[in-house]
């Protein structure tokens, strides 16, 4: 390739070596041993990047890095430091691109040179004004205006505020725990670093590890070359958001505290530990305290994890903010075939009966599918789903069935498998055994409708959903 790569380094034997490597990868390299040799080869040598050591200046490497950068910016620049020295690095600000410590990992140091050069040539070929930016979140961008959510927010601006090392997030699926952590990363002096988000629950036991971790290269069969799992992505300053941590296996537990208490964690096949400052937002929609006494979650884990803990409130909690949010997904929906204004009031009326048991997703949702199957140019009640609709004529005129009139509960009352088997069974006895329209009836789809009658009646042997299976 024939670009040059400038050594900054005082120590011989050091430049020695990472110029036969640079070499061997293709670069020119061109060695410095003080400042001054350092400014000499940016003006004559004009290399691509720099390999700098921490201990060059004599403790000024951030002094350094800015005259670097105000005379040659586009030079990418690779702090070497000695050991663990992650609050070191952090405290050089901005100006370094990236950073490697000592003894020195070659493999991963071309990696990251290659990298770090590819993307700067990608920026210079696109104008500044074409650069996509990197996406944002702030607390502005959550709707609340409740008590209960405001003195959630309140909190949280606290959090993003201090430098704690620990945040749970507890609250029922839907309620928005995703976007306080957001909220609380791009608010903080951690905005400019990494935030890397995991869902516990949707990888296997024996993939999360890998993933949180990383790997050596050979550390099993498959592992070809070392990975970097999310906890070294999340960097030095960045946001590690682990979602629905109570899913997360308990061996694994062990080792997350670990890394929480000591700040280092090892890749998975690993001899030597990866230093870690990220912050840790973890997130459950179960109650881990609870879950601790059950046995389930590990109790020193929970304590130290909750060092702030947010509570954040079911939707049926925040009654003022339902018209809020129902607005705001309206206003966010629209598109330039339609133009949907609002709610009637008989849908402002369901809305504000309704519980909400799936919170803000599950009224997101609603407007959704509302906005798509409304013809006029306000929601009306005609097109929610069963539990916030009312009753409504079907084609044929028959009565769509409601659980008040239907059913008279026994003094020992009865589950609720039983209502809707029995809602169920009313719909298609109404239409003959007619799926399409039994299902036009309670608001569901055909398909709706035949996977809550396997579900309640059993795949194997159960009852066939015919007009039969009503009678």
């Amino acid at each position: 390739m024939g670009r040059t790569i400038l050594i900054a380094d005082a120590d011989q034997s050091v430049r020695g070596k990472l110029s036969q490597a640079l070499t061997r990868w293709g670069y020119a390299p061109v060695e410095a041993a003080t400042d001054t040799e350092v400014f000499k080869s940016l003006e004559q040598e004009h290399p691509v990047a720099m390999l700098l050591d921490m201990n060059l200046s004599g403790g000024a490497t951030r002094e350094l890095l800015r005259e670097v950068k105000q005379q040659k910016s586009e030079v990418v620049v690779i702090v070497i430091a000695a050991g663990v020295l992650c609050d070191d690095i952090s405290a050089l600000g901005a100006d370094g691109d990236d950073f490697i410590t000592k003894p020195i990992n070659f493999e991963e140091l071309e990696i990251r040179i290659r990298n770090l050069i590819k993307t700067r040539d990608k920026d210079a070929a696109d104008p500044p004004d074409r650069k996509p930016r990197a996406p944002k979140f702030s607390f502005d961008q959550i709707v609340g205006r409740s008590p209960a959510m405001l003195e959630t927010l309140r909190l949280a601006r606290r959090v993003a505020e201090s430098e704690v090392s620990s945040v749970l997030l507890q609250g029922e699926s839907g309620t928005g725990k995703d976007m306080v952590a957001k909220a609380i990363h791009y608010s903080s002096k951690r905005a400019e670093h990494p935030f890397v988000a995991i869902n516990c629950a949707a990888l296997p036991a024996n993939l999360i590890e890998s993933e949180l971790f990383g790997y050596e290269k050979g550390a099993f069969t498959d592992a070809k070359n070392r990975k970097e799992g999310l906890l070294e992505q999340a960097n030095c300053n960045g946001t590690i958001f682990l979602d629905e941590i109570s899913e997360l296996d308990i061996n694994l537990q062990a080792k997350l505290l670990r890394v929480c208490e000591e700040g280092s964690f090892r890749r998975v096949g690993g001899l030597s530990d990866v230093p870690f400052r990220a912050r840790v937002i973890a997130a459950s929609n179960r109650d881990l305290r609870q879950e601790s006494e059950a046995g389930r979650f590990r109790l020193d884990l929970y304590y130290r994890l909750a060092v702030i803990q947010i509570d954040i409130p079911r939707l049926t909690d925040r009654d003022d903010d339902v018209l809020l949010l129902a607005q705001h997904f309206i206003d966010g929906a629209r598109n330039g075939r339609r133009h949907i204004a609002g709610l009637t009031s008989e849908a402002i009326r369901r809305f504000q009966q309704y519980h909400w048991p799936g919170n803000v997703r599950e009224l997101r949702n609603v407007i959704e599918r509302a906005m798509i199957l409304e013809d006029g140019e306000m929601i009306s009640a005609r097109y929610l789903p069963l539990g916030i609709a009312p009753r409504k004529e079907s084609v044929s005129g028959a009565r769509v069935i409601d659980a008040d009139a239907s059913i008279r509960l026994p003094r020992q009352g009865i589950s609720l498998d039983q209502v809707e088997t029995s809602l169920i069974r009313q719909a298609l006895a109404q239409t003959s055994g007619n799926q399409t329209r039994a299902a036009d009836l309670l608001g569901l789809t055909r398909d709706q409708l035949r996977y809550r009658w396997k579900k309640l009646r059993g795949i194997e042997g159960g009852a066939t959903l015919t007009a039969s299976a009503a009678a």
